[in-house]
């Protein structure tokens, strides 16, 4: 037994928030109380970051007027989204894509101005803020799910002018509008998979060994 593993109880609640943790699109309004959004909030904030730079910024959006514009910006993407996929515009037009008229709490995350300074981990790689924002948001998502929470990734919009709208500095980002609540009940599958919108590959499919494309022979 590795001294330094959790409790066989401990272990299968992670892998259990892990496989059941969904992109949720249905809310049913309610309520987040502040201390609970404070802890969903401090786990996103024990998230690894390249350099120790924390390039996370999370905006809270309690103005009513702002989540209406918000939630314009977004549907006016959806419909460019539709025409760009062309045969399957009817098919994406009919999806749910958010729930920003429903949810109890709208979440705006975004990479934070003057990341170019940030020169540990990224010199190669500049691209590691966004996988550690990346990583706050994983936190969010998975501490929701393990207390009962839906939330939601939406990425149909104009960053320009969602930026915009919410008087960020030049130079940082908005990446995600985080819908975050109470829901009726959790998808069985992801809500693609439900729709027949995408079927997931296997995990065999996506992992290789020693050179690319190359079939693993363990574990």
């Amino acid at each position: 037994m590795n001294k330094h593993a959790f409790s066989s109880a401990e272990q299968a609640a992670v892998y259990r928030v892990i496989a059941e943790r969904r992109d949720m699109r249905h809310f049913c309004g309610g309520h987040v109380p502040d201390e609970q959004l404070l802890r969903l909030l401090s786990a996103a904030h024990h998230a690894p970051s390249v350099g120790l730079m924390q390039p996370w910024r999370f905006m809270r959006i309690t103005d009513g007027e702002l989540r209406t514009e918000l939630h314009r910006l977004v549907e006016a993407e959806r419909v460019r989204t539709a025409e760009a996929l062309g045969e399957r515009s009817d098919e994406f037009m009919r999806l749910k894509v958010e729930g920003l008229r429903d949810c109890a709490e709208v979440l705006v995350a975004a990479l934070m101005e003057g990341r170019e300074a940030h020169v540990f981990g990224r010199r190669t790689l500049p691209e590691m803020d966004l996988a550690s924002l990346s990583c706050a948001i994983q936190n969010l998502w998975l501490a929701a799910r393990a207390e009962g929470l839906g939330m939601g990734w939406v990425s149909l919009f104009d960053p320009v002018a969602v930026a915009d709208v919410l008087g960020m500095p030049t130079g940082s980002q908005p990446v995600a509008i985080l819908c975050l609540g109470p829901v009726e009940r959790f998808y069985e599958q992801p809500m693609l998979v439900e729709e027949g919108w995408r079927t997931p590959r296997s995990l065999d499919e996506l992992v290789y060994e020693n050179r690319w494309g190359q079939e693993r022979t363990t574990p």
